[in-house]
């Protein structure tokens, strides 16, 4: 198993992978390729981009798109995204990541790693077993327009 840096030329993998991943249960999102490649075109143009694939045996299993951002308590690492292929889910490979992620944070002095998730999906188990805790009592806001 091989963890390295993402690169731009890997983004187009990176959206197939992406959007197999969110358009199938639980999930069941509706992401069209152009999208999704744009989507995350737009975390790795930011100067503050932390990406990391996950290989094994040379077959990407999956990926995390981050940045670092400025906070109060200090710089923390921000999750964006952290989606790995239907194929290779349940094997270990996201918390390879998180561990990677934390590794990373210590290593740059990053405080904290912040993220947020929905609710009610296995992803909210996941990172609560990993030790993750609610940020009570921020809550996410958003109005529809369309």
């Amino acid at each position: 198993m091989t963890i390295q840096a993402v690169t731009e030329k890997d983004i187009e993998n990176c959206a197939k992978v992406f959007v197999q991943t969110y358009n199938e249960a639980p999930w069941n999102y509706h992401w069209e390729f152009k999208d999704a490649l744009k989507y995350l075109a737009e975390y790795y143009s930011s100067p503050q981009f932390k990406g990391f694939l996950l290989y094994d045996n040379d077959v990407f299993a999956g990926a995390m798109f981050a940045h670092t951002k400025t906070w109060w308590t200090g710089v923390q690492l921000y999750i964006d995204e952290l989606f790995i292929a239907p194929d290779s889910q349940k094997k270990g490979y996201g918390r390879t990541l998180m561990r990677y992620a934390e590794q990373y944070a210590l290593e740059n002095g990053l405080g904290t790693i912040t993220l947020m998730t929905h609710k009610f999906m296995p992803s909210m188990k996941f990172y609560e077993g990993i030790d993750f805790m609610h940020a009570q009592p921020l809550v996410v806001l958003f109005k529809p327009l369309l």
